[in-house]
């Protein structure tokens, strides 16, 4: 009975170790994929960041340029660049649509705030979704080991109407027949025989 009783023992705690390192390795995992999406998103933030200061200093640029133009068309520096030749006023009006198209377009690229902040809002909720995600599988591993530890406790504390004072011949005469990894550590061999 001491032998099936300590066999039990030993396959409980067995059991229970396995699992533990199984929620640890698993807490391990899920630690590490969201450091890497943090990581993935602060590296998409920052990229959308240097994209908008190019695109504003790209907007500047081109006014910047029409400025120029508008300059030398008054200056009366003609779009051929050449002095006392008078410019055409239709290759004029085109180059000036042209700038209002080029500069049009790079407003268009620009993040308008509207999106941004929706953006940004989705970002925040998302990131509260992930809060309430670790958090419910914190307590999913905590129940988990607590269920764990309840069989355990029951698996090995048997309830006190099952243990018997004196087993019966018959009892020891089914009882398990102990493996061969404690008669290897006994020191000397057993002489009952099994």
């Amino acid at each position: 009975m001491k032998k099936f009783l300590i066999l039990s023992l030993l396959i409980s705690l067995t059991i229970i170790c396995s699992c533990e390192k199984q929620d640890s390795t698993a807490e391990q995992e899920f630690a590490q994929r969201k450091a890497e999406l943090d990581a993935r998103e602060n590296a998409l933030d920052e990229r959308m960041n240097a994209l908008d200061k190019k695109v504003k200093a790209l907007d500047q640029r081109v006014e910047m340029l029409a400025q120029n133009q508008t300059a030398m068309a008054k200056a009366g520096a003609g779009v051929t660049g050449v002095e006392g030749e008078t410019p055409d006023p239709a290759q004029e009006q085109a180059e000036k649509e042209r700038i209002q198209q080029f500069s049009a377009q790079m407003r268009a690229r620009m993040a308008d705030p509207s999106r941004m902040k929706a953006e940004k809002a989705e970002k925040e909720r998302l990131t509260q979704e992930r809060r309430a995600e670790t958090q419910r599988a914190t307590e999913q591993l905590q129940n988990q080991r607590q269920r764990k530890s309840q069989m355990f406790n029951t698996a090995v504390l048997p309830a006190p109407a099952a243990v018997l004072p004196n087993p019966s011949p018959a009892v020891e005469a089914t009882a398990p027949i102990p493996s061969l990894a404690t008669e290897a550590v006994s020191p000397t061999p057993s002489s009952t025989p099994q």
